[in-house]
Formats: C-alpha cells, structure tokens, sequence
C-alpha cells in the first residue's frame, strides 16, 4: 500500500488544485486533469505544458528529489524532450509528501501505440543514448536496486521466468513447480545465461536512465519523440539502457540502432549482457500485463502486449 492510500489519502483534482493555491498560486487556475498510468507516482496534466507528479509509493519521494537535482543538468544536451523541473511541492499538512510541477513532454506512451518509422526511431534512440551515456560525476547516484552485473539478478530472473509461464504472480510460484507452456524458456534461458556469462563492464561509470520500457518513452508521428521519468537515473553499466535496442524499438531495428550508436560502450559484452537484460526487462513487462489482467494491484494490461513482443525481439535479433 502506498503512504497516501495508508494515510487515507485520495489524490484527486481538487487536492491537486488546493495544494496549488497554497503554494504555487500563479499556477492554480490552470486546468487539471488526471494522466492514466504512472508507477511511483500519480500524474495531472496542468494546463498544456505542465504536469504535477503526486508521490504514491514510499520511494516515490526520493527518486522526485533525484530527478529534481539532476534533470536540470543533464536536459540541455539531451536531443529530445524530457521532462525538467519547475516547481517544488513541499510537504503540508494537506498532502504529507514532496510533490513536483514538470513539463510535459507531449506525445503518446508507446505502450498505447506503435512505432511506424523505425529506422528513424532507431537513429534518434541511438542519439539519444550516446549524449547520454557520457561519464558520471563523483557524486551521481549509484546502483541501488538495479544497475549491477546481470548475474546479480539470476535468482529473480528464474522467479520471473517461472512466474510468466504460470500466469501467475511472483510471490506465489514454488521453485520446484513445473513451467507450463507460453513462455520459449530454453531460449529465454540461454539469452539469459549468455548475458551472465559476458564480462562485466569495465568503463567508468556513465549516466544511464536505467528504465527505459514501453511507458517511459514518448512517440509522435511514428517515431521515438522523448523520455520520462528519470526517479531510476543512475552511474554505471550502459547496458541497462541498451536493453532498449530490443525492449522499445520495433521488429528489426536492433541492428540499425547498434550501428547508429557506434560506440565503445556497445562493445560485444555490452551487447550480450544488454540482450539478456532486455529478456529479464520483457518478463517483467509480461508479468505486469497477467497482474492487470487479474485486476491485482500495479497491474498493468497494456504491458502485456509489450512485453510479449519485445521479448521476441530479444529472442530472435541479435543485434549485430
């Protein structure tokens, strides 16, 4: 349960517009209206270029703060939109969390449409990265519960690859129970273990996005026309970001955004463990689409679709 949901507390329009008053009235006439979707936290379109991100999860504050502090950095020399900070909601007695106004970042989620350029989508995806994935300060933030070497995340990846296959959630598979059919798990496995097996990365530390799926990039006239939500920013292994050559870009397109990258950081381990990466992030998305479906909390219908094809992209494109 998020702390508002256990403070009894509903985020709804009017709370938004009153939290605005008391502490941003300039921008409190403007009209509010709920965004569908979100993770960490609840999102109300203010107006036409802003956004209000209401906190509904316990770490949703902090990775608030992070993008507070970093996006203002790194958005000037990103070449497509991303949201940037504009205000700062301050815990009250009204709402007890931080809350942010961001700019919008106009465009569809691509978990409710479809690229039709790819290889424009792929060019731009690639851009993107590589005036990203430059290196990280001293003080950026560091791995937390992503970012490490694949082999890290094994014991999680088998509870994933299980959970799929079954249908059902996570915490209710055994580890000695028998996959059924729905998942090509020797295949899914062995992409696995390839990523496993690949060396870590040995580079300094690069910013990466580390969340780069279906519902965190922006699509506009066919093609990739930005990126939210930055809360999982963190220095380290490009590859994490890499998944996406799989993950969010069509049937094919692996190859073409490979080549555009054209860089040091996508040497043949990086691909490796970015391709096994992209099966784990797609398992997730799969299992996040069962949860909707059986209308559990967090669940997310529309990941479903995502994630079955994006896994085979993974499967069957190795990118070079």
């Amino acid at each position: 349960m998020s702390d508002s949901a256990a403070a009894g507390i509903e985020i709804t329009a009017d709370l938004v517009r009153d939290l605005l008053r008391e502490q941003h009235p300039d921008l409190a006439e403007l009209p509010v209206r709920e965004v569908a979707g979100g993770w960490d936290n609840q999102q109300w379109r203010l107006g036409d270029e802003l956004a209000v991100r209401m906190p509904r999860t316990e770490r949703a504050p902090e990775l608030q703060r992070k993008e507070c502090r970093w996006l203002p950095h790194l958005a000037p020399r990103l070449p497509i939109p991303v949201p940037r900070p504009v205000r700062v909601g301050k815990p009250s007695a009204r709402f007890p969390k931080r809350w942010t106004v961001m700019t919008w970042v106009p465009g569809e989620p691509l978990d409710r449409t479809s690229i039709s350029r790819a290889d424009h989508a792929a060019d731009t995806l690639a851009d993107f990265l590589r005036a990203l994935h430059v290196a990280a300060p001293a003080e950026a933030p560091g791995v937390v519960d992503r970012g490490a070497h694949p082999g890290a995340y094994t014991e999680g990846f088998d509870r994933l690859i299980r959970s799929v296959a079954l249908g059902v959630r996570a915490d209710e598979v055994r580890a000695d129970e028998v996959r059924a059919d729905g998942v090509r798990a020797d295949e899914v496995r062995a992409v696995w273990d390839d990523a496993v097996a690949a060396p870590a990365w040995e580079g300094p530390p690069v910013w990466v996005h580390g969340d780069l799926h279906p519902a965190n990039v922006v699509v506009s006239g066919g093609t990739l026309s930005g990126v939210i939500d930055f809360g999982d920013l963190f220095a380290g292994d490009p590859a994490w970001d890499l998944a996406a050559a799989w993950v969010v870009l069509p049937e094919g397109a692996a190859t073409r955004f490979f080549d555009a990258y054209a860089y040091a950081h996508a040497d043949g381990a990086t691909i490796r463990r970015a391709r096994g990466l992209a099966a784990l992030k797609s398992l997730f998305l799969m299992l996040m689409g069962h949860n909707g479906e059986r209308g559990l909390p967090g669940g997310k219908p529309s990941w479903g679709p995502a994630g079955r094809a994006a896994l085979g992209r993974a499967l069957s494109d190795g990118g070079r």
